[in-house]
């Protein structure tokens, strides 16, 4: 589980978030919604502790992330909107295995978990290769592997969607699903709700630094193009309840 209790949080005194309260339950499917400068991208990356808030408390499985930042790196993958940001290996398999690695698992899982994470991102025999030769598309991907990887108990995307082309969207779209089925916690910060909202449980859309809407999908999407967020006709099947 991921809380925040009245997250307030500012860069040189512009105020960013605004007494954010919410609470992400184990297993849940949420999508967060918001237009560029709505605070999204702020509050995840208090998450794990890249940033801290300037009051108020982020726990992750009840542990303040201040207090424990390692353990809730363990239990929150986060995948940067500008993949550049996460990369740690000059290789794919070499980066998707690093934090397998430092989680000090067997020889033979961390290769399981590298190679289930690039068949997911459709980069499957292609941990040799150099990640600066690769499009800004395959970057995204070899980012996404990277935190699919660690097997996380909650995964954390900031616009994972952005230069994927339709295959690769799909892929990471139903890899999305699978493990959402399978239990982990997904969270989606997007400005477009069309890929992800028939995956959704619940939809938070923000706001100025704040939360404007949180409800079930097939109620939040009403008055959501007002905010600056592409929303999808919702069809009867897209409800969130799968």
């Amino acid at each position: 589980m991921i809380e925040f209790d009245s997250v307030t949080y500012g860069f040189d005194d512009v105020p960013v978030l605004e007494d954010v309260s919410l609470t992400l339950a184990d297993g849940e499917f949420v999508v967060l919604a918001g237009a560029n400068g709505s605070g999204k991208t702020t509050l995840l990356r208090h998450c794990n502790g890249l940033i801290e808030p300037d009051s108020g408390t982020v726990l992750v499985d009840g542990r303040s992330v201040a207090e424990h930042p390692i353990a809730a790196r363990s239990s929150v993958g986060m995948v940067f909107q500008h993949p550049r940001d996460q990369f740690v290996a000059a290789t794919v398999g070499a980066d998707v295995a690093f934090g397998p690695e430092n989680l000090g698992l067997a020889r033979e899982e961390i290769e399981r978990r590298v190679d289930a994470a690039l068949e997911a991102v459709n980069l499957s025999g292609r941990d040799g290769e150099r990640i600066d030769t690769l499009s800004g598309g395959e970057q995204s991907r070899v980012a996404i592997a990277g935190a699919l990887a660690m097997e996380p108990t909650h995964l954390v995307l900031d616009e994972p969607f952005t230069g994927l082309d339709d295959p690769a969207r799909r892929s990471v779209l139903e890899r999305l699903e699978a493990l959402s089925r399978s239990g982990t916690g997904i969270v989606v910060a997007t400005h477009d709700l069309r890929d992800v909202v028939g995956l959704a449980d619940r939809v938070i859309a923000m706001r100025d630094g704040h939360v404007a809407v949180d409800a079930p999908p097939e109620r939040a999407l009403e008055g959501l193009e007002s905010f600056g967020i592409r929303v999808p006709k919702l069809k009867a099947c897209d409800t969130g309840e799968r």
